[in-house]
């Protein structure tokens, strides 16, 4: 009889989150000391890692994987390593982090042979943040026209001015029922 597991370790067995993104690298396959690195960048999400695969082809090789400018993305710094067939190399990311790039220099055969793998870290957008972009602006957008609020207001200030060096009490009365059509259209095109 077979025993029995809890389902969140199967769960988390399968899913692909678990593992991380996994990048492969050919050590000895086209010479002696040679590093075959993948042609498209590797991808990694903050919180994730990265499993960097060595794959031997020939006789076991020794070789250094270091990062230089990876600072702000994970702690992982240097790793020496003596590979016969398959060795894999985890890099787990901070949960907190920008997106950029770093990269990883691979050295093989003391020195002799030198190889930068590119790994972009990308940050998916939290669930508040998708939400936000969705919600309606506090202020109003510009549509390229004025506002009538705007144009009341310009108008009476005008008038206002006009009544103050003239004295024509007609002018301040006339500020004031631009403002207050102004208002009262702003106040009924809400509803």
């Amino acid at each position: 009889m077979l025993p029995s597991l809890p389902l969140g370790i199967l769960v988390a067995a399968g899913s692909p989150d678990a593992e991380g993104v996994t990048t492969e690298i050919n050590l000895n396959r086209s010479g002696i000391n040679t590093i075959d690195l993948p042609r498209e960048n590797a991808q990694v999400e903050c919180g994730g890692a990265l499993r960097v695969r060595f794959r031997n082809r020939g006789a076991p090789i020794h070789i250094t994987a270091t990062t230089s400018n990876a600072g702000m993305f994970t702690d992982f710094f240097h790793e020496n390593m003596y590979v016969i067939d398959e060795v894999v190399l985890g890099i787990p990311l901070r949960k907190e982090c920008a997106p950029g790039f770093f990269d990883i220099e691979i050295i093989a055969g003391y020195g002799a042979m030198k190889a930068t793998m590119r790994v972009e870290v990308m940050v998916r957008p939290s669930r508040e943040e998708e939400q936000r972009e969705k919600e309606p602006p506090i202020q109003p957008e510009a549509h390229g026209r004025p506002h009538l609020l705007m144009v009341a207001m310009a108008i009476g200030l005008i008038l206002y001015c006009a009544w103050y060096y003239t004295k024509i009490e007609v002018l301040n009365l006339g500020a004031f029922i631009a403002l207050i059509v102004g208002i009262l259209y702003v106040w009924y095109r809400q509803i």
